[in-house]
């Protein structure tokens, strides 16, 4: 073949660009449309970065070569299987590449499923249980919720108004960090550390540093370095907020050091299960997959309670990693759609972003040695993170690449 078709390679880069904007890591991507260009009889080649998106298509002479700024935009998982199903379809000669051109647009064009008042809410909802997870009472999960409800307006402005997106994490973390100690000074006993960490969980990119090993673990160096350098300007950026607002608490009441409250076991059990709904909603999931979202969220965090329990905390994590990973794949191999329905959601409960936030607060206090050793311990726990992940996909193959 010397040149491809015109209406193919519009149609490839169109299902790239629209698979890498709703969160498909950068392995995963490449892997997925170079064999659907194969099936259509195009010979091509990808290569995704976190902002932008290369793709070459023909044999030399005759090679096309496309180079696109992507934006990387937000998970939505819905959309991803959709997308999946239409490369599906296409791929097995049901539905015409003009066809399916047409719907991955008509995909992306959609309007979000959920309203703007149930995400917002979801913010909190997300933050307030976090906070129960870092070891905070009833009061602190109270004042989280508050601050993710903040929050998740603040990034309902971002979505109308770019510029003020581009200073939704310092900006949200001062506010929390006023907001903890107001709620520690006016209705103590508060923890403001707890608080202020759960009140903007969601902005901590926990997620994107596993991505980013992952992506370096796989040998797609330049992928991964890229992402882990944005992970580390959002942490950075996350600790001028919180440092900002620090200073600014100074010119409030002192706040005294609290015990915190025990907290009934049961409460960490209904926690998982509220907060796995509230990703659930934030990830854009189909309704139909809420119920089995749930169990991957259950099994990937009791799994690495499990793990802990009779191993340590590190490889805890790998055991709850491997057992929501293998879930998945077997999810994907039974419904015949994409493991990250399931897995994404499950992960975000195992990522070390309170570790890196933690670490990011100790230097912030000129602790060197202490965040040192916190950062350490949180890239140790992604690494092993991701090692549950590899071990899963060897003993559980996946389906396909997505």
């Amino acid at each position: 073949m010397t040149a491809p078709r015109d209406d193919v390679v519009a149609f490839l880069l169109t299902l790239a660009r629209a698979l890498q904007r709703y969160g498909t890591p950068a392995h995963r991507l490449e892997a997925a449309m170079s064999t659907l260009a194969g099936k259509l009889g195009v010979t091509g080649q990808f290569f995704a970065l976190p902002t932008s998106l290369q793709a070459s298509f023909g044999d030399p002479p005759d090679t096309q070569a496309h180079l696109m700024r992507v934006d990387s935009g937000e998970v939505n998982l819905e959309k991803m299987a959709r997308l999946d199903a239409i490369a599906e379809q296409v791929a097995r000669g049901r539905l015409p590449v003009d066809r399916a051109l047409e719907a991955v647009q008509r995909t992306v064009a959609q309007p979000p499923r959920y309203g703007d008042v149930l995400t917002t809410l979801c913010w909190g909802v997300a933050a307030g249980t976090s906070a129960i997870f870092f070891g905070g009472g009833w009061r602190e999960a109270v004042v989280a919720l508050f601050i993710g409800i903040i929050t998740g307006l603040l990034s309902l402005a971002g979505t109308r108004r770019e510029a003020f997106a581009r200073v939704l994490e310092p900006l949200a973390a001062t506010l929390a960090t006023l907001v903890s100690v107001l709620a520690a000074w006016a209705m103590p006993p508060v923890s403001v550390y707890i608080a202020t960490l759960a009140g903007i969980i969601v902005l901590i990119p926990g997620l994107t540093l596993t991505v980013a090993i992952n992506e370096l673990t796989m040998r797609h160096l330049v992928a991964g370095s890229t992402r882990l350098a944005g992970a580390a300007m959002l942490f950075l950026e996350i600790g001028v907020g919180v440092m900002l607002g620090s200073q600014l608490a100074r010119l409030l009441p002192a706040v005294r050091a609290t015990q915190l409250q025990p907290i009934p076991h049961w409460a960490q059990a209904l926690a998982v299960l509220v907060s796995a709904l509230a990703f659930a909603i934030l990830f854009r999931a189909h309704p139909r997959d809420l119920g089995w979202i749930l169990g991957a969220c259950s099994l990937a965090f009791w799994g690495a309670r499990g793990g802990a329990a009779l191993l340590d905390d590190q490889l805890g994590v790998a055991v709850g990693a491997f057992a929501v990973a293998a879930a998945s794949n077997l999810f994907a191999r039974a419904s015949n759609r994409p493991a990250a329905i399931t897995q994404v959601p499950g992960i975000l409960m195992l990522v070390p972003g309170s570790l890196g936030f933690r670490s990011l607060s100790s230097l912030i206090r000129a602790d060197v040695v202490s965040g040192i050793e916190t950062a350490f311990t949180a890239a140790m726990i992604a690494a092993a993170l991701v090692a549950g992940l590899l071990l899963a996909n060897a003993v559980v193959p996946p389906r396909k690449a997505l």
